[in-house]
C-alpha cells in the first residue's frame, strides 16, 4: 500500500480521536509498531482564522513521520486553504506526509454545522471538497468515512466512489454508520464493498481490539491495512500484537512492567510537549486506561483522575501495576 512516499505492506494506522491522539500518544504508540499516526482532528475553518488552539493541534514533528494531519470542515475554499497552511507545517513543526479529510465524525456539534458524517448524505459535497483539496496541496489527500448514515443509508461505496474520482490517495473506513456512533458492531461487509467499489487503497477501522480481530478484518475484507482506535488508547501495545500476527509470529504478551513503563513514558512525553500542569490534566485519561482489566482498576482510575502532578500519578500506576507482577 503506498500514500505519497509512504510503502508499507499491511500497514498500522492509528486512527484520529480527539482529547486522545496527542503528540505523546503518537509517539508511544509508534514506538510499540504503529506504521503511520495521524493528528487529532482540527477544524479548517479554525485554523484560517488562526484560532491559537488550532495551529498546535494540526503541528506534527519529524519524529512522528510518517503521520497525517486531519482536517474537518464543510466549505471547499476554506478547506483548502487550511490545507495550504498544512502543507508549510503549522507552529514550527512539518509538512505531513497526507492531508486526511474528516467525512465521518457523528458528533452532534460537528454534524448539526454540515460537517463530518454530515456530508456522506450528499456525496457530490465530498467530490467538491476533495477536488478543491487536492488542487491546493501537493501533499496526497485521504479521506476517512463510516458506513452510512443510518442502517437505511449505507452509502460508503457512493462516497468512495466520489472521493477517488476527485483524485484522493486512499479511503479510511470506520464500518459503522453515523446513528451508530460507537455502539453495536462494524459491518465488516461494507469495507468488503467498498474494497471493490474503488481501486485506490482502503484503510479497515472498527472494532480492532486484538490480533484475532485483525486477522478477521483482513481475511473478510480483504482491506489494504488497518486502522486502530480507541482500543490503543492505554494500550499501544495492542500494534505490536497485531504486527506479529500478520507476520505469523507468535503473539507477545505485556508484563504489569511494561505497561508501567509505557505509561511513565507516555506521560513524560506529554510533559515535555505541554508542561507539567497541563499534561497532567489532559493525560490522567490515558494514563487511567493502562489500568484497564486490572484488579481494583476502577479506585484506581479515580485516583488518577484526581491527580495533580507527575509525582502523584506516578505513584497510583506503580501501586497498581507492579501489584500485579
Amino acid at each position: 500500500m503506498q500514500i505519497g512516499t509512504f510503502r508499507c505492506d499491511v500497514p498500522l494506522f492509528l486512527a484520529p480521536m480527539a482529547g486522545y491522539t496527542d503528540r505523546a500518544a503518537r509517539l508511544i504508540c509508534r514506538r510499540f509498531g504503529a506504521d503511520f499516526v495521524e493528528s487529532e482532528m482540527v477544524s479548517a475553518r479554525a485554523l484560517v482564522y488562526q484560532d491559537r488552539k488550532s495551529a498546535p493541534l494540526a503541528r506534527l514533528l519529524k519524529d512522528e513521520l510518517p503521520g497525517a494531519v486531519q482536517l474537518f470542515g464543510s466549505d471547499p475554499a476554506v478547506i483548502a486553504e487550511a490545507a495550504k497552511i498544512v502543507s508549510a507545517g503549522t507552529a514550527g513543526g512539518v509538512a505531513p506526509t497526507a492531508i486526511d479529510l474528516n467525512f465521518g465524525c457523528p458528533v452532534r456539534k460537528i454534524v448539526s454545522n454540515g460537517e463530518g458524517s454530515a456530508l456522506m448524505r450528499t456525496p457530490k459535497k465530498i467530490w467538491e471538497i476533495v477536488s478543491a483539496v487536492v488542487k491546493a496541496t501537493p501533499l496526497p489527500v485521504t479521506v476517512k468515512i463510516r458506513a452510512g448514515w443510518d442502517a437505511n443509508e449505507k452509502n460508503a461505496a457512493e462516497c468512495a466512489r466520489a472521493a477517488e474520482a476527485a483524485g484522493c490517495a486512499a479511503i479510511f473506513l470506520h464500518a459503522r454508520t453515523r446513528s451508530q456512533f460507537y455502539s453495536g458492531s462494524a459491518d465488516l461487509a461494507v469495507i468488503a464493498e467498498v474494497k471493490q467499489a474503488v481501486q485506490v487503497p482502503v484503510v479497515g477501522n472498527g472494532d480492532i481490539v486484538s490480533a484475532e480481530s485483525a486477522l478477521r478484518m483482513l481475511r473478510e475484507t480483504g482491506c489494504d491495512g488497518l486502522m486502530v482506535g480507541r482500543a490503543a488508547v492505554g494500550c499501544p501495545f495492542l500494534f505490536r500484537e497485531i504486527r506479529a500476527a500478520v507476520n505469523g509470529e507468535p503473539v507477545p504478551s505485556v508484563t504489569p512492567a511494561e505497561r508501567l513503563a509505557a505509561a511513565l513514558a507516555q506521560l513524560d512525553l506529554a510533559i515535555a510537549d505541554k508542561g507539567e500542569r497541563v499534561a497532567v490534566m489532559e493525560s490522567r485519561k490515558q494514563a487511567a486506561q493502562y489500568l484497564f482489566g486490572l484488579r481494583d482498576a476502577a479506585s484506581y482510575r479515580r485516583e488518577i483522575c484526581e491527580a495533580k502532578s507527575r509525582e502523584e500519578v506516578a505513584n497510583i500506576l506503580k501501586r497498581a501495576l507492579l501489584k500485579e507482577e
